[in-house]
């Protein structure tokens, strides 16, 4: 069936729009609603001056509208099956052709209740009575032709020529006249493409009704459902995210659940509305945002306050990450805990005014405080020039002891590097004692409601003062316990310095000083040190007195060798192989 388009207009002086002949054309509808008769006739038809009013009645077997309304964003997703003009139903051209197509009319079409039904055939309306299009790809989809072609076509066949286009493709098919070229002004927005030919939409509307698979729209009360689920996910995670990186990752995801549903439903045969929903998501996420920013930031900024003067940047988010790591109030942990004093402080302090101690205090302190919050440690306090930090809290931390024995090598060796400046200030050479042990304790915030500590309690911190202390006795500067080299001996080079009894402990503990990190080169006496404490330990005083003996004026070498003279001397009987220390 071949059908023509054509556009019904106004010439210059004619009065008459419609012929009186075609006032009632041959089309019965049953069930019109009375939105259907709200259209106006400027919104079917746009007068034009091109054929006579009735040379187009006489060859049309169907008048048909051509012109449709895109939505309120400009783009064509819709089209009206029929309109009404003066009183009387219009079948957009799509529907002309196919009624055409189908017999001679009059034709029924009956309405029901968001359909608009043809015989066999339905279109779902909506309330304005559109039917949605099922687009089908970009422009050229369908099968297009040039005119140009037909018309050579069509000439050739007259002089017996062989024609460009076979007639036999046009056998028993819709055929639709329109134009595409950009002049011409007739490409609309579509949503597949923003330069789509109207007579493409046309051709649209009669696929979707020849093969029954127009869009059809959402249950509207689905739609609200499902809006507000996501509106209420979407609030909730953005409220319980703890990082910008979490919000934005799923303020993403959200934001796209809606995009999603609309291309799924498309894909299903249903119209899914994405601004809506996608509206809904970003209010809710502002929403949470605002909510963060109210209750979370007054959290975060307390956390900041409390810790900011013990505790690095970097420790203090991570935990703002995730503040169930920490935890106020006492409660019982293993830490690895750090105790140092500045050798000879008090002489210092009386040789400097005022003003040139506390410049001095504030640069040992400020090298000393960074090195140990770089390596994630904790600042307890400062009792003068002595320094207390520990790792493990409040965030936990697997290396702790690693980490509390990096930063006394570090700070040592920051020390040293700033000995002889240190030296000029204060006519001395500045050397620290560092002690470190690793045990259980109470860590929390002790003290009173309005004023407190993060702080340790516990046996634990008393050894590591202790320790720190006991490097007097032996000429050492970094004594840990055995507690904390099995934890940390796979990193650092160290010699054994023996057991000790600390003042108010019974028990012995096994200390060592730590040399260098394992990666450095270890020094050539370690293994021959090793071996000189195996003979301590067998009793093998001969033997222990000639190998220390290599070590010339070590502090700790000839300790001992004064210990095993005594005892070669018979100024001392017996000796356990531990030092009971009586000094703090």
């Amino acid at each position: 069936n071949y059908v023509g388009a054509f556009f019904l207009g106004r010439q210059a002086g004619q009065t008459d729009t419609w012929p009186s002949s075609l006032a009632r054309p041959p089309l019965h509808v049953q069930g019109q609603e009375s939105w259907l008769h709200q259209s106006a006739a400027s919104e079917l038809i746009e007068p034009r001056a091109t054929f006579p009013v009735d040379a187009v009645a006489r060859s049309a077997a169907l008048l048909a509208n051509v012109k449709e309304v895109p939505d309120a964003d400009g783009v064509f997703r819709r089209a009206s099956p029929l309109r009404y003009f003066d009183g009387s139903p219009v079948p957009l051209l799509a529907l002309g052709a196919y009624l055409v197509a189908e017999g001679t009319p009059p034709h029924e079409l009956v309405m029901e209740a968001g359909w608009l039904r043809i015989g066999e055939r339905r279109i779902p309306i909506d309330r304005q009575g559109r039917a949605i299009l099922r687009y089908r790809g970009k422009s050229g989809t369908h099968e297009s032709l040039s005119a140009a072609a037909v018309i050579q076509s069509e000439l050739r066949l007259l002089e017996g020529g062989t024609p460009v286009i076979d007639p036999e493709e046009l056998r028993d098919c819709y055929v639709f006249f329109g134009v595409s070229a950009p002049g011409l002004k007739d490409l609309k927005p579509t949503p597949v493409s923003g330069d789509y030919p109207g007579v493409e939409i046309h051709a649209t509307f009669l696929d979707n009704l020849l093969e029954q698979d127009f869009l059809l729209d959402a249950d509207r009360n689905l739609v609200v459902l499902v809006t507000l689920l996501l509106a209420i996910a979407a609030g909730i995670l953005i409220v319980r995210s703890r990082t910008v990186a979490g919000s934005l990752g799923w303020a993403v995801v959200l934001l796209a659940v809606p995009v999603g549903l609309g291309f799924l439903g498309y894909r299903s045969g249903w119209w899914w509305p994405v601004m809506v929903p996608s509206l809904a998501v970003l209010f809710a996420i502002v929403a949470g945002e605002v909510v963060n920013y109210a209750t979370e930031g007054r959290q975060k900024r307390f956390i900041k306050s409390a810790f900011k003067q013990y505790l690095s940047g970097d420790v203090i988010e991570q935990i703002l990450l995730d503040p169930s790591q920490l935890k106020l109030g006492g409660e019982k942990r293993e830490l690895s805990i750090f105790f140092s004093d500045l050798q000879g402080f008090s002489a210092i302090s009386e040789k400097l005014g005022p003003v040139a101690l506390t410049a001095l205090l504030n640069d040992y302190l400020t090298d000393m405080s960074d090195i140990i919050m770089e390596e994630g440690g904790t600042v307890d306090k400062y009792e003068g020039d002595a320094i207390i930090a520990f790792w493990n809290a409040p965030m936990a931390q697997a290396d702790h002891a690693v980490r509390a024995c990096r930063a006394a090598l570090r700070c040592q060796r920051k020390l040293a590097e700033r000995r002889a400046e240190f030296r000029e200030r204060t006519g001395v050479e500045l050397f620290m004692r560092i002690g470190i042990h690793t045990g259980e304790v109470v860590v929390g915030n002790m003290g009173s409601h309005n004023r407190f500590n993060y702080t340790v309690l516990g046996d634990a911190a008393n050894l590591a003062s202790r320790l720190e202390g006991a490097n007097k006795q032996f000429g050492t500067f970094l004594m840990v316990s055995e507690t904390t080299w099995n934890q940390a001996r796979g990193g650092f080079h160290a010699r054994e310095i023996g057991s000790i009894m600390v003042v108010g402990r019974q028990a012995p503990v096994t200390v060592y000083e730590v040399l260098g990190l394992l990666e450095e080169e270890p020094p050539a006496w370690l293994a021959a040190w090793q071996q000189a404490m195996e003979h301590v330990r067998a009793g093998r005083w001969k033997e222990a007195a000639d190998a220390m003996s290599a070590w010339g004026d070590d502090p700790l070498a000839i300790k001992y060798r004064k210990q095993v003279e005594k005892l070669l001397s018979g100024e001392l009987t017996a000796w356990n192989g531990i030092w009971k220390l009586t000094e703090k």
